[in-house]
């Protein structure tokens, strides 16, 4: 219906900016990374904007237990892979039954579903969170056809998907966010306390890495930069504190000992809140050969440590080239030990780029401005698909 009064199309937009949306995020993962984080972060926001903020996901996973724990309505499904038809059947179900303004797909097994998802009267939405190119023989169909709007977490995520056949005018930019406010620099006793917890002596430099022990995170070449450093820095001590688990395990623990820093770095395995480790650190590294963005990333930001990071993905736009942290090639473990030589050396130098990047995470990355963003995206294509059928909801 077209309105000839502008005061009366300004009343009827304000009214649907000011609507509610009843939303439901799907992620089956069973694990908790950088991901879960974000939909839990989200879910938590829309719901304490007023919106009706619900979850579908895998009972036996720690999304399932840590959403319920939070007081959010969840209901169950598994999906099994791409092609598992039994969960497609099982989430019309979920559909038809509680009849969503917005369903938002927040992984690649739950994006599988969105095709079965058509017809209940939905808007569809699908967060893509990998900065490698996906597949170019069904990209164009699930991104461009199976759902009806497209957040890239990053524009590097967003240039993967235009080169694999996705329409660049689909796609909207919304970077991840953290939660500032818990993610900050500590006190000095909170330091004190958090470096004492792992044995840090006041004399040493720690960096630190959160991140799955995976090829694509490049821990590898932070391995070999401190074993160039352990060997050649004078005036400081260099300690290193990698936390995360994953298929690398053993692997990282040989080339530790190859570098013969068995006693320099150390394995923490799955550390389910990383704050006390960032607090602890006096760097940050993530010298991943492939990143959408890197939550791990934005948290060590609005903690206030300088980064050292790969120029892939995500974390070009994350770290500010030598105001909040050093970009360094990937699979470079020079530049790795070079970035932190120069670091470790001043710490005037890591101060100021600490300050630029809590600065930094504060202005652009914080979970309020995330959850904001996407909430617009939310409106625009509820709005757009009730206009393509008439106005009926």
């Amino acid at each position: 219906m077209q309105h000839d009064d502008p005061n009366q199309v300004t009343a009827d937009s304000k009214a649907a900016e000011a609507q509610t949306l009843s939303v439901a995020g799907v992620d089956p993962e069973l694990g908790f990374a950088g991901g879960e984080t974000q939909v839990l972060g989200l879910t938590l926001a829309l719901a304490a904007g007023g919106h009706r903020a619900e979850l579908i996901c895998d009972p036996a996973g720690r999304l399932w237990e840590r959403a319920l724990d939070a007081g959010i309505r969840c209901h169950p499904i598994r999906i099994r892979n791409a092609i598992d038809l039994a969960a497609g059947v099982k989430l019309r179900a979920i559909l038809k039954r509680e009849r969503y303004d917005v369903v938002h797909f927040h992984t690649s097994r739950a994006h599988s579903m969105a095709p079965l998802a058509r017809g209940f009267g939905s808007t569809l939405v699908v967060t893509r969170r990998m900065d490698y190119r996906p597949n170019r023989v069904f990209a164009p169909y699930l991104f461009n056809r199976a759902v009806d709007g497209v957040v890239a977490i990053s524009a590097g995520v967003a240039d993967s998907l235009a080169a694999a056949g996705v329409d660049r005018q689909r796609v909207t930019v919304v970077h991840s966010g953290v939660d500032c406010e818990r993610f900050r620099p500590p006190t000095s006793q909170e330091r004190a306390e958090a470096r004492g917890a792992l044995g840090i002596s006041d004399d040493e430099i720690v960096i630190s890495a959160v991140g799955a022990l995976e090829q694509r995170k490049g821990h590898r070449y932070l391995i070999e930069a401190i074993g160039t450093l352990a060997a050649t820095m004078k005036s400081a001590k260099v300690r290193c504190f990698i936390a995360g688990q994953g298929s690398i395990h053993g692997i990282l623990q040989r080339e530790i000992a190859v570098v013969r820093c068995t006693e320099r770095i150390k394995l923490l395995g799955r550390v389910d809140d990383p704050r006390e480790i960032l607090w602890a650190s006096d760097l940050f590294a993530m010298p991943s050969l492939k990143e959408g963005l890197g939550v791990a990333a934005l948290e060590a930001t609005a903690s206030g440590l300088p980064m050292i990071a790969s120029d892939v993905g995500g974390l070009r736009e994350v770290v500010e080239d030598g105001r909040s942290g050093m970009v360094v090639p990937p699979a470079n473990a020079g530049a790795i030990a070079s970035a932190f030589g120069r670091l470790a050396d001043s710490a005037e130098l890591r101060s100021q780029m600490g300050a630029a990047a809590r600065a930094r995470a504060l202005e652009n990355y914080s979970m309020e401005t995330m959850a904001s963003q996407t909430l617009a995206l939310y409106r625009a294509c509820v709005r757009k698909t009730r206009e393509e059928r008439g106005g009926v909801a």
